[in-house]
């Protein structure tokens, strides 16, 4: 059929046409955010969930709605290798300058634009990779002590009043939150917590993989009372089954329905894998409905180029040993797995390869359900591993 009427759209964050089944946990987040716009308690919002479930998505989501509410945003996705400071530090200067357009005069924002100058000194003195600059004076003895736990707490609730006196609210949208180093995470969530004693209009909505739990568990204890978990799966049946079929019913094309049963079999009900599914099978079939033949080819083409992007992207930044420890691991299937098995199949004691599992839990490829379990953190990537390495000992 005509490749550009294809409604489908997969690719990393990007929405799709028919976002089914999230409406609960958008409301969710709605009603988190009045609540702490108005002085009322609230949790923050931290989502979390495997590759492909479309959190990215949702955030983006969360974050359009509530900017046409009147809340500010702060956005920024957390890169591998780099400080807290120096992505957050622009994002907060974005906003405080965008806040202070007309409102020069308000003395609660002029504190925090002299905060985040304090800030920003503190920060290049400690983290090289900071290299933003604040055209502000400073406040000497306000966020610039050299402590991030300390600093922070100072900026973020300058930056609590400064929303207050303008009658708003400031969210932190932060993607791949698991990326940020234990302790700057601990400084952030310290920062909020004592934001949230002091009932100020700031707060975040942010989303990572699984492991996200146990690293802001061990980041501070208190963190399971001051943020809502929000676990975000796979699509449930009929929502999955909207995802497919609405895109291609707003072109006035169907699906059979083995078609839409193969697809559903084969993509598991993650949303980033219906889009892919759903714009080949689009591609493959020359009329409407697509077909259940149309869709085995769409399985196949999915495969090859998932192969080639999203999961070869992911595997080029493995070593040697993490590759075959993920070999291992795709040998005993989708999983969870427990270590000592993985080990053993490696030929391996588990304190010889637990180094090995770390980083992979690091890189974000595995996680830990629970004690001495591993999974892989990307769906199908087990078939994946053992379409790209046949054997273990290559």
């Amino acid at each position: 059929m005509d490749p550009r009427r294809n409604p489908y759209a997969p690719g990393a964050g990007t929405p799709p046409p028919e976002l089914a089944g999230r409406d609960e946990i958008i409301e969710r987040a709605s009603i988190a955010l009045d609540r702490i716009r108005a002085g009322r308690a609230a949790r923050s919002v931290v989502l979390y969930g495997l590759r492909g479930v479309g959190k990215t998505v949702l955030l983006q989501r969360i974050r359009q709605a509530s900017e046409r509410e009147g809340f500010v945003p702060v956005g920024f996705e957390a890169p591998e290798d780099r400080s807290l400071p120096s992505v957050l530090g622009p994002a907060l200067r974005t906003t405080l300058i965008r806040l202070s357009r007309g409102a020069a005069a308000k003395t609660a924002l002029q504190k925090a634009l002299r905060a985040l100058a304090g800030f920003t000194k503190a920060a290049k003195l400690k983290y090289e990779d900071v290299e933003f600059s604040v055209d502000f004076e400073s406040l000497p003895g306000l966020a610039d002590s050299g402590d991030l736990e300390t600093d922070l707490t100072d900026l973020l609730l300058t930056v609590g009043e400064a929303a207050a006196e303008d009658k708003t609210a400031v969210v932190m949208f932060i993607d791949e939150l698991q990326y940020i180093p234990e302790e700057q995470l601990a400084a952030l969530i310290s920062a909020l917590h004592r934001a949230n004693q002091n009932q100020l209009p700031i707060t975040m909505v942010a989303a990572g993989l699984p492991q996200l739990l146990a690293q802001m568990g061990r980041a501070k204890s208190y963190a399971e009372r001051l943020f809502e978990f929000v676990p975000i799966g796979p699509l449930e049946r009929d929502a999955a089954r909207r995802a497919l079929c609405v895109p291609a019913e707003s072109e006035e094309v169907e699906f059979a329905d083995d078609a839409i049963e193969e697809i559903l079999f084969r993509t598991e009900g993650y949303p980033y894998f219906l889009q892919e599914w759903g714009k080949h099978a689009w591609e493959e079939a020359d009329t409407s409905p697509i077909t259940q033949r149309d869709a085995v080819r769409a399985t196949e083409v999915a495969l090859a180029e998932l192969d080639a992007s999203f999961f070869r992207v992911r595997f080029d930044r493995l070593t040697p040993a993490e590759k075959r420890y993920m070999r291992a691991m795709a040998e005993l299937g989708p999983g969870p797995h427990r270590s000592g098995d993985i080990a053993e199949i490696l030929g391996k004691k588990i304190t010889a390869v637990a180094p090995v599992r770390s980083r992979l839990i690091e890189k974000g490829m595995v996680y830990s359900p629970s004690h001495g379990d591993t999974a892989f953190t990307v769906p199908l990537f087990d078939g994946f591993m053992k379409r790209i390495m046949p054997t273990l000992n290559p």
